[in-house]
């Protein structure tokens, strides 16, 4: 974590609570928990919603292979320039209510894996709805949808698209957060 990150974060969580969700970035407990989740060495294409200041996105960049692509999703445009700059490879997207929509751009089908720092429960139903859909409709089938979120809250919402295969507290994290593991489910 370079040193203007804790004050970048913290600033942007001031201007905008409801969609910055934590006054400082994820700790590496939760990154790595998060991204170690994933089976890296099938893995062609992921996403990450909500790249912040690039906590989890560093993890990530240390797993993926070289021919996987990775899609990033910041709507705060400084902390998206930072991770233009310091992640020149994965593209970077302001919206991640237009997740397909951007894979289409990429020349991405289908995700094995979205990971999610959004604070889904700070945003009105219609766009928690819209984003759980979009995170549906971008993975493979099976595919992981792997998440942090500060309560159980949203354990129903998910569970009408996704099997919730587990939830793990990270008390190591400010505030502790629960990390969620689910698989796409199909749709009949």
């Amino acid at each position: 974590m370079n040193s203007n990150e804790p004050i970048l974060f913290l600033k942007s969580f001031l201007q905008s609570p409801k969609h910055v969700g934590s006054i400082i970035p994820s700790s590496r407990f939760l990154a790595n928990k998060m991204v170690t989740q994933a089976l890296w060495l099938d893995v062609k294409a992921v996403a990450e919603l909500g790249s912040g200041t690039g906590a989890i996105t560093r993890y990530i960049h240390q797993q993926a292979q070289d021919s996987t692509q990775v899609l990033l999703f910041e709507m705060n445009e400084t902390m998206r320039n930072n991770l233009k700059t310091e992640y020149p490879a994965f593209p970077c997207y302001p919206d991640a209510s237009r997740l397909v929509e951007s894979m289409k751009q990429e020349g991405v089908e289908q995700l094995d894996c979205v990971f999610s720092g959004l604070p889904f429960f700070n945003f009105e139903s219609e766009l928690r709805n819209t984003l759980v859909d979009q995170i549906h409709k971008a993975l493979k089938p099976e595919g992981l949808f792997i998440a942090f979120q500060y309560s159980l809250q949203m354990k129903k919402t998910l569970s009408e698209k996704f099997i919730i295969e587990k939830i793990e507290l990270v008390p190591l994290n400010v505030p502790p957060a629960f990390v969620y593991v689910c698989r796409k489910k199909e749709t009949i």
